[in-house]
């Protein structure tokens, strides 16, 4: 039996955390405490992440998603896109293409039929500016 990567399992983690506290309408390391078990360390960097950067995460998100503003996006789609952003800015040792599928795979099983697509184009407008000379 394959070993999930965790990895993978600590941005989902992330994506819950981020969806939690949209839901709640409170701050998204505010989730973090609310666990009953402590998230993983990469969960922890990652929701904090997002947390510490929205403002910057959601400009660049709505500069690129054209005709759709934030308030309109499924809430997944824009958390989902928002630690993709994360991760192309901060976490400059994944590489892009990483960043990428994980974003669309996330997008595809937790959103609608199209988030897949959206999500792909929105990240690789942010990654086209964020990291250059993609790896």
């Amino acid at each position: 039996m394959e070993r999930p990567d965790e990895r993978s399992d600590a941005r989902e983690r992330a994506l819950y955390l981020l969806y939690e506290a949209h839901s709640k309408g409170i701050a998204p390391v505010d989730t973090i405490d609310l666990q009953v078990i402590e998230p993983d360390e990469l969960t922890q960097e990652l929701v904090r992440g997002v947390g510490d950067h929205l403002e910057r995460l959601d400009g660049m998100i709505d500069e690129r998603a054209q005709g759709w503003t934030l308030a309109r996006m499924p809430v997944l789609d824009l958390n989902v896109m928002r630690l993709g952003a994360y991760e192309l800015l901060e976490r400059p040792h994944v590489p892009t293409a990483v960043v990428l599928n994980e974003a669309v795979e996330l997008a595809k099983r937790f959103s609608t039929d199209d988030s897949g697509r959206f999500v792909n184009g929105v990240l690789a407008a942010i990654a086209t500016d964020a990291r250059p000379t993609a790896d």
